[in-house]
């Protein structure tokens, strides 16, 4: 049995908690039972689509940064208009598919940052979702591609598998990279294709790892998360 303990600041601000579930009583539970080892909570389609921008102003209370991941791919325009919808929200991160193109995320990024000064907050951080961790099948050019454009249009970061992040920091090593797909050695994988451990996500340079199933999901949640975290130390 994992000794439950807090994990240290340092360590904390690097856990994102994926918060895949569409009640946002569920989700205040989770960042309430799981603060002690997780000091950033992600958001995505599913509770953003029940919850809209409370659910942002949920985790915000309970002193997590957030980590909004929407994966916006749209026209410059509308991706422009909506981030900086979002950026205003307080949120430190947003995702936008790198797929789009440079004008897109170039239209993310001022989106975000013009929010961010309505607010008079500071501006998050636009993530480049390179490939995503369920896709086996990408051809290996596309990485340094995508990289390539997040460069260009100025993001501040980049999500990639772990098994990508060598090659991200070698084209891009200023970029903030996170990973998702975070399990336990041996544990099941669920429709992620390349998982890693927190100690292999780590070594290979990821800067921010994000954890779902493998603690929300977990009989007990509490000593899961002290089991993980853990074994990134």
């Amino acid at each position: 049995m994992a000794t439950e303990t807090t994990a240290p600041d340092p360590l904390r601000d690097r856990f994102a908690l994926a918060l895949d579930v569409d009640d946002l009583v569920e989700a205040t539970r989770l960042l309430r039972e799981l603060s002690p080892w997780f000091g950033v909570a992600k958001v995505g389609l599913e509770l953003f689509s029940a919850a809209g921008p409370d659910a942002v102003v949920a985790c915000l209370d309970e002193g997590y940064r957030v980590f909004l991941d929407l994966k916006l791919h749209d026209i410059p325009t509308t991706v422009g208009r909506s981030a900086r919808v979002l950026g205003a929200l307080g949120v430190s991160y947003l995702t936008m598919h790198a797929s789009g193109g440079v004008p897109m995320l170039m239209a993310g990024v001022k989106g975000l940052a013009e929010g961010a000064a309505s607010a008079d907050l500071e501006p998050a951080i636009a993530l480049a979702v390179t490939v995503l961790t369920s896709d086996v099948d990408a051809p290996p050019h596309i990485l340094g591609k995508r990289v390539q454009a997040a460069l260009e249009a100025r993001c501040g970061g980049l999500v990639c598998a772990a098994a990508d992040v060598a090659e991200a920091k070698e084209l891009a090593p200023h970029l903030v990279t996170v990973v998702p797909g975070i399990r336990p050695a041996g544990a099941p994988t669920h429709d992620q294709g390349r998982p890693a451990t927190p100690a292999e996500a780590f070594a290979s340079g990821a800067d921010l790892i994000v954890v779902g199933r493998a603690v929300t999901a977990a009989p007990s949640r509490r000593e899961a998360a002290a089991a993980l975290v853990a074994s990134a130390r």
